[in-house]
């Protein structure tokens, strides 16, 4: 089992393999960030300083380069990024993505190091924390920035997630519900068209719907108050950029929608135990339950024995049956 260039074992989890899927998909992730991180700091009103960006930016974008150049020498192969400008600039969204969310969602008031730890981890996730998903091919199993904003949250005390109201603070009249409307309407056409993981999305909000309810019913609160996040921009954020990576998301319908009652499943006992920040924790246990899975799967299958020529029988039974079919 060896580790491939990571676009070439991503694109396995896109609708029909397709290449042009995944860089629409990675572009408009990209440019959704660029545009929300510069009209935040401009004038949403991000509380985070505006070197944290640029800071989570250069390191995301450094270790990435970094990483790979080491990987494709010792593969003894041309780095992604070096064929032309196309692959070029291709290269870059999987950097600049976690570079740009971990600094947007983490609150460290003016400290830089848990940015760079967090969008560090982040970008060596994707090397350090991989499963095999067949033909030979490994892939990672966490959502780098997700993976990134929880061992921040846990390994520094002192810092916290941004506050959702930041994502639209300084908007007032339409625009205070039009931006987010805009944000949720494309991001369900980007994962219904170029993703394929809106089932993953709405079985999500289902689900989360529903543990909330549950929650309500057995400890006797009032009905409203489990659906208040969904009212935050900071859950949209999370709900159609964090939970639906396809990279680390499960391909089949079925299994999307598993996917994503453990994910509400698992938020909801972090609730009901008293942990914060649990829907970052739920994403990160969930992923790994599907990576250990994976590897399970994949120890399962190398313990069948292989196929003969005549098919699953054995090497006797496979002459008889050739020269039964010969005669």
């Amino acid at each position: 089992m060896t580790a491939m260039p990571d676009s070439i074992a991503t694109l396995q989890f896109y609708p029909r393999r397709s290449a042009l899927r995944r860089y629409f998909a990675l572009w408009y992730f990209t440019i959704l960030l660029m545009v929300w991180n510069l009209l935040g700091h401009l004038y949403l009103g991000f509380e985070q300083s505006d070197l944290q960006p640029l800071v989570g930016l250069a390191t995301a974008i450094g270790l990435q380069f970094l990483l790979e150049w080491i990987d494709a020498r010792a593969a003894g192969r041309r780095p992604r990024f070096a064929g032309s400008w196309a692959d070029f600039v291709n290269f870059l969204p999987p950097a600049i993505i976690p570079g740009l969310a971990v600094p947007m969602l983490l609150f460290p008031n003016e400290r830089l190091i848990p940015i760079m730890f967090g969008v560090g981890l982040a970008i060596g996730s994707k090397v350090l924390f991989r499963a095999p998903v067949g033909d030979g091919k490994t892939q990672h199993i966490f959502n780098p920035s997700n993976l990134g904003i929880v061992a921040s949250l846990l390994l520094f005390p002192s810092i916290g997630v941004a506050p959702p109201y930041h994502f639209t603070e300084n908007l007032t009249g339409m625009w205070h519900w039009a931006l987010p409307l805009f944000v949720l309407a494309t991001g369900l056409v980007v994962h219904g068209l170029f993703t394929g993981r809106l089932v993953l999305v709405l079985t999500w909000l289902a689900a989360f719907v529903i543990q909330g309810q549950l929650r309500a019913w057995y400890f006797g609160t009032s009905w409203i108050v489990p659906l208040t996040p969904m009212t935050s921009a900071a859950f949209m954020v999370f709900t159609l950029y964090m939970i639906p990576d396809p990279a680390t998301t499960p391909v089949q319908p079925l299994r999307q929608a598993l996917f994503a009652m453990a994910i509400a499943a698992v938020y909801g006992l972090l609730l009901v135990n008293h942990m914060v920040y649990g829907l970052f924790i739920a994403l990160v246990v969930v992923c790994g339950l599907r990576g250990a899975g994976l590897y399970a799967w994949a120890a399962w299958q190398s313990l069948r024995p292989a196929p003969t020529e005549g098919g699953s029988l054995q090497p006797e039974m496979a002459g008889v049956a050739r020269q039964l079919s010969a005669s």
